[in-house]
This record gives C-alpha cells, structure tokens and sequence, in this order.
C-alpha cells in the first residue's frame, strides 16, 4: 500500500475542475480603448452572473466583462462545487447578525435563488452535472449531536441512518437538507454561464487585469495594460483581488482552502461506503471537512485548515501545502477506512475572501455609478447569483425586497491592520482548534468576539 506522502506526491498540483481538454480556449484581450454601457469586472461567478443577469434583463444594454486571467480561473474554478441556497453562511450565523424574523426572509430569497440557478441551467442547456442531491451535516462527536431544530425540508438521521446513507465509523448522527444545495461542477458552470452570455450579447475579454477605476463627470474609466474602457456603469465582481475602490481594502482577508480529489471509486469501493443517493457531507466541526461525489465517482475531500499569510498576501506558491494535504489525507483514511490507500489525482487550494461577518457584503459608490459584491467567505456559488441582482439592483437605482434586507443595507466591521489582522486571526483559528478538542466549548476569546458580533461557529 502506498505511504500517505506518495499518494500526494503523486496528485497533480492542479484544480481538478480545470484539467481538462474541455477548458475554452482563452478570449481576445483587450487591445484598445473601448466604451459600453455597463462594465463587469472580474470573471468568475460573481462577474458572470451579473452579466447574464444583466442582458436578461435588458438586451439592448452593451455589457463587457473583463477578467484578468482566464474565466473561472481562481474560486470559481477551484471549490468544492457545493451549490447552497443560503445566503447568510447557515441559519445560525445569520440570526446573529440580523435576527430572526429577517433570517428567515433571506432563507426563503436564497431558495428562490437556488431555484433559479437550476432554471437557467434547465433553460439553456448547460452541462454542469447539475444534482440537487442536498447536503448532510454530519455529526462526528457526542456534543455535535445536540444541535438546533431543523427546517423545511431536512430530517435529522441517527448513526445508523447517517451510515446507510454513508457508511463511516466516525459518524454518529447528522442532519440532511434535501433541498437546499445542489452539487455541480463549477467551471463547467461559468464556461456555460460565459457562452450563454456571450449567446445574449456580451464581449468578454481574458487576461485584461484592471489596474485603476478613475471617475470622471460623465462615465467611469477602467486602466487596463492595453486600453481604457469608458462605462455609464461598473461592477466589481473581484472577489479578494484589489477591489479597485480604496474604501474597501480592509473588508476582506485571503483565508487559503486545500482539496484533495481521489481516483475514480470502483464499484466494489463505492459499495463499501454507500452513497446512493450522492449528497454532499460536511462535518460538524468548527475545523470542518466537506466532501462530495463528482460525476464519475471521485471523492472531493477538502476543508479543516484555514490558513491566512501575514500581511493579507496572493501568492500561487500557498495554493501548494504539503502539511495541509497530509492531514487531509489521514482524515480521509479515517473516514473512509475501507478505502484505505486510495490514489489522489489532483491537489490544490486557493484563497477565500473572508469577511468578519463571514457573508457577502454589498454596495455602491459614486452616485451609484460604480457597485460591488464582495466577502462570501467560501459559500459563493449560489450566492452570487443573488449578489449580481443586488449589484445591478443598486446601479439601477430601484428599491427592491433585495435591497431592503439589513444583508444589504449592513455592512461588516473592517479587520484591522497588520499586525493586528495577523494576531487576531491566528488566535481565532486556534480558539476554534481547542474548542472542536473539547466538545465544542468556546474559550474567553470566541465568546469576547461572540460578544461584539464577531463570533462564528461552522
């Protein structure tokens, strides 16, 4: 049997999603100056939506979205492909910030945002191995199975039912929301969401980074390397890259996420662990792991570390953590030990714009000639659907039932500067390690940040 250190050694050091032959090829640059009515800026989910969205709305609006690599190519490439309708990072963390009665009218938004993300995808045709299969949270120690009551459309499942379901020794319990997340593969989504916009009318530009946002009396100009666009609207779909507008460079902190992808399961294996009806898993923890079948039966793996670099850095040498995989992959023995030895095809990581309200943000700029969506803290695929509305929704000008919620007319408290961003994260991360060790108690830290609206349990 191989070591755990072979097994990784052997993964290719690449998102599992975008290794393949069915990747586009790259777009045109942009090569001269340009005018349009509005402008996206960033093409990953965020930037995507807000131009379909946009085009769909009104078909005469010329819409250009520039990307500064290629599409898709950062968190929209490179997560877990857990497609959630909550807009709020879970039930819990949203009532703690806006109360309940306005929780749960953004649960009943984000579920119509779900339901019209699988809409589109039914109506244009996209191949994104689209399965609203649900999602389980799992319980792994005694504590976590005194959990609060559970909503529409979820069923509590004791330790034999979690494990007919997905058969692991360390589970002891879970909760399974059968409508609420769908799994998909998410770079097929935003090729499919790019060519269905391009189908509507948009230009779409690669590897055209914008270095400056200048305003002017009649339109916004956005510098890139080769050229200048000149917009009547712009909107930031940038994600934790320089979000161009100087106000918001304390909002987000690069919190990296690592994944391990497994070889296709035999059949033998995959009837050793279940799994028939393919939901995604995700453990109870505040250091948790999420885990989910892609469409030709590899396991995704991924979670448990969070780890933030000093100084709030991007580098694509932390997408590599060789520690992080090691301990990804001695958690996935436990779990699955009748996979024991199990080949990993891919590793990888990438950052995640974290947030202290860990929750997407919103607002505009400019006479509302400039808008942004920003600190998703890791549940961005569905929900930046609902952000493009809002972006489009607040450079409109309009009043909306989306605009009216506190999750847009708040705003989280910045971090702080280094070195203080740097002490107070790692004093969380460890907070949160101790308390997962001893069933869940939450030290005078977590409870002081819980105090000032700063708390978060997974």
């Amino acid at each position: 049997m191989a070591t755990i250190d072979a097994r990784i050694a052997a993964a290719r050091r690449t998102p599992f999603w975008l290794d393949t032959p069915d990747r586009p090829a790259a777009r045109t640059s942009l090569d001269a100056d340009t005018t349009c009515e509005l402008a996206v800026v960033g093409g990953g989910f965020s930037g995507l939506w807000t131009a379909v969205l946009a085009k769909e709305a009104n078909p005469d609006r010329d819409v250009l979205l520039l990307e500064g690599g290629r599409l898709a190519w950062a968190a929209s490439g490179r997560n877990g492909g857990f497609c959630a309708a909550s807009l709020t990072h879970g039930y819990d963390n949203g009532v703690s910030r806006f109360g309940e009665a306005a929780q749960v009218e953004l649960d009943r938004l984000g579920m119509a945002n779900l339901d019209q993300i699988e809409a589109t995808v039914a109506r244009y045709g996209i191949d994104c191995d689209f399965e609203r299969t649900g999602e389980v949270d799992v319980a792994t120690e005694p504590y976590q199975l005194s959990g609060p009551d559970v909503g529409p459309g979820c069923v509590h499942l004791d330790k034999d039912s979690v494990r007919a379901e997905l058969n692991s020794p360390t589970f002891l319990g879970g909760v399974w929301d059968k409508r609420g997340v769908a799994m998909l593969d998410p770079a097929k989504l935003a090729w499919g969401l790019a060519e269905v916009a391009e189908r509507l009318g948009v230009r779409i530009v690669e590897q055209s980074p914008v270095r400056e946002l200048r305003k002017h009396a009649t339109h916004i100009e956005l510098v890139a390397d080769r050229g200048s666009v000149h917009a009547q609207r712009v909107a930031l779909a940038t994600n934790i890259f320089p979000p161009l507008l100087r106000r918001l460079r304390l909002y987000c902190v690069p919190v990296y996420d690592h994944v391990l992808m497994t070889e296709p399961l035999t059949e033998e294996q995959l009837a050793a662990i279940g799994w028939q009806h393919r939901q995604g898993f995700g453990d109870s923890g505040n250091q948790f792991h999420y885990y989910r079948l892609t469409a030709h039966n590899r396991i995704l793996w991924g979670g448990y570390d969070a780890v933030y670099h000093f100084g709030r850095k991007l580098k694509a040498e932390y997408d590599d953590r060789p520690e992080t995989f090691r301990t990804l992959a001695e958690h996935f023995d436990t779990t699955f030990p009748q996979l024991a030895g199990i080949g990993f095809s891919h590793r990888w990581g990438g950052a995640i714009d974290t947030c202290t309200r860990f929750c997407a943000f919103f607002g505009a700029a400019y006479d509302h000639r400039v808008a942004y969506a920003l600190g998703y803290t890791g549940l961005g695929l569905g929900a930046t659907r609902f952000g493009a509305q809002v972006m489009l929704d607040l450079l409109d000008g309009v009043d909306t039932e989306r605009t009216r919620t506190p999750l847009v007319r708040t705003k989280p408290l910045p971090f702080p500067p280094e070195p203080l961003a740097f002490i107070g994260i790692e004093a969380t991360r460890r907070s949160l390690a101790h308390a997962d060790e001893h069933e869940g108690h939450r030290n005078l830290w977590l409870r002081g940040l819980d105090r000032v609206g700063l708390g978060f349990d997974s």
